[in-house]
This record gives structure tokens, sequence and C-alpha cells, in this order.
């Protein structure tokens, strides 16, 4: 599945920002911030408890105040001051709900500048931090999206097999670990979506090995790649090319009963797929199961490149 599909382009589309912040929740924090700014008021400077406000309400107020302001600029995009806006919340406003949001808000704004490394650094930052607080699977999705968008297909990526699979895996990891943590979040769909994209590129890779042995006679290494891939990362959407392979290698290792069982098998489970063609010829050329005397030409057909029944 590429991401030009409608599904992908469904999921790539970028979020409104959250604002998780609500009046009672800023209410309730009244009484905690008052003793905080009781205590930090003996230290504090005029001019600070005049912009802060002199009150736990005055200085809840004026926190959402300056983060309303930062939300706009965020919202409307402007780069250039969203971060010193929001380290600015956190700086005057440390004692407040709104200085935690402002640096998952910093986080949202370098995911959406596409600078994925600094997006998941704030948001792992933010998880360490508060590991309680309810923003957390929040920034555990955004997470998974940055390391999703950082592997998933892209014409400015290199060729699958030149890539560095570790931060393949690293992103099925955090892709089933949110699934297995929280199977009832709203993103349940759009994780899915993702874990299928990413299982396909490690199959892919899988494959792309396989062949390479194949190609240089290296039947049970190129076996073996085929079958880690079927059976380690399932629901890849490859398992119809996968078993057309491996009945192309049994062919040639001259075992047509197996060849036979694979290609019956993706008939069987896949007859709309464009590798269903090339396992119907591969059965022709084999015969009936009792007749096995044309193996030879079966094999033969097994070294015709099936590049053309691929589909793009």
């Amino acid at each position: 599945m590429t991401q030009d599909s409608p599904k992908s382009q469904k999921f790539s589309e970028k979020r409104p920002f959250p604002r998780a912040v609500t009046p009672r929740s800023a209410r309730a924090a009244g009484y905690l911030l008052g003793m905080a700014l009781a205590f930090s008021g003996l230290t504090s400077g005029c001019a600070a408890t005049e912009k802060r406000g002199s009150t736990a309400l005055e200085y809840t107020e004026n926190a959402k105040r300056d983060y309303d302001r930062a939300m706009k600029a965020l919202e409307e995009k402007n780069w250039e001051v969203v971060e010193p806006m929001f380290n600015e919340i956190r700086k005057n406003y440390s004692y407040s709900r709104f200085a935690r949001l402002a640096e998952l808000r910093i986080a949202d704004a370098n995911y959406h500048q596409d600078k994925l490394p600094e997006a998941i650094s704030g948001y792992r930052s933010f998880i360490h931090d508060y590991p309680n607080d309810p923003e957390v699977p929040y920034a555990r999705f955004q997470i998974a999206r940055g390391e999703y968008d950082s592997v998933s297909l892209s014409p400015f990526l290199p060729p699958l097999e030149e890539r560095d699979l570790a931060s393949v895996n690293d992103a099925l990891s955090t892709i089933r670990g949110f699934l297995a943590d929280y199977p009832n979040s709203d993103h349940v769909e759009e994780l899915r979506y993702m874990l299928e994209v990413v299982l396909g590129l490690l199959a892919r890779h899988e494959l792309y090995v396989a062949r390479y042995y194949l190609a240089k006679d290296r039947f049970d290494a190129a076996a073996d790649r085929v079958d880690h891939a079927v059976e380690s990362f399932p629901h890849s959407g490859l398992e119809p090319e996968a078993l057309l392979l491996l009945a192309e290698i049994r062919l040639k290792q001259k075992r047509p009963a197996e060849a036979r069982k694979l290609c019956e098998r993706l008939l069987a489970k896949h007859p709309e797929s464009a590798f269903s063609v090339p396992a119907r010829k591969y059965l022709s050329f084999m015969g009936p199961a009792e007749h096995v005397g044309v193996v030879r030409q079966a094999s033969e057909a097994a070294a015709t490149p099936l590049n053309s029944a691929r589909p793009e």
C-alpha cells in the first residue's frame, strides 16, 4: 500500500492544535496556585507580580490569556514567534498547567514544521517529566505519527534496501505499544493503517533480500527470508507476492508438490491479486497433481522474470 491511496491521504492531513484546558481545571488549581504564589512572592519582584497577577485567580487568568495568544500564533503558523511565546509562558507561569501545555505546543510546532526529531524529543520529554498527565496518550500518539512519518514511503527517501531499518522497527514498536495500551483510542483506525504500512516496509525488505539470494542460487537462504516475512509480518499486504516467490524457489529446488500447494494457497486466499496470474501459469505448467513429469518445464518458467506481474 502506498501513500497515494485515499486512506493515506485521509490520515496525512494535519489536525487542529488541541488546547486541552478547561475553565474547571484551571479553577481547580486555584488553591494550590495561591499557596505557590504566596511562597514565590517572597522572592519575586514587583514588576513580575504585576505581570503575572497578585492573586491565584489573576495568575491563572493571565496565564490563560498568554496561552491563548500563543495558540493563535500557532494556529496561524507564525513560526517565528510561536516558540518564544510558549517559552515565556513556561518561564512566567511555571506553577500553572499552562506551562506544561506550552511544552507540548512547542513539540506540536516542530511537528507541523516537519522537524520530526525535535518534535519526537519534545513529546518524549513531556512523557518523562509528567508520566501521569492526562495528555500523555496524546504525546505518545504524536510520537507514533512522527516516527511513522520519518520512515514511510516518500520519493525523497533512499531505496528501501539502502535504509537503516532500525528506525522502521522503532516505529513498529511504538505503534504496537500504543495499540496495546489504548485499544479504545479514537486513533485506532489510523494507527492500524500505519502499522500495515510499517509491516509492509519490513516485509518488502525481506523479499528484496530473498530475491538477492535467489539470484545467487542460494535457495535455502532465500526461502528462509520469505518464510520470515510471512510469519513475522502478518497483515503486511505482501502475502500474495511472498507465496508466489516461495513457489518459484521450490520449483527451482525441484520440489513441485510444495510449489503446487503454495500456488493453490495463493489462489484460494487472494484470487483477485495480480500475483494469481503467474500462479495459474505455474500450475498449468505443472499439470495435474498426479503428473509431475513437467517439473523441468515449470522450473524453466520459474526462471522467467516476474516484474511485469507485480502491481505498481
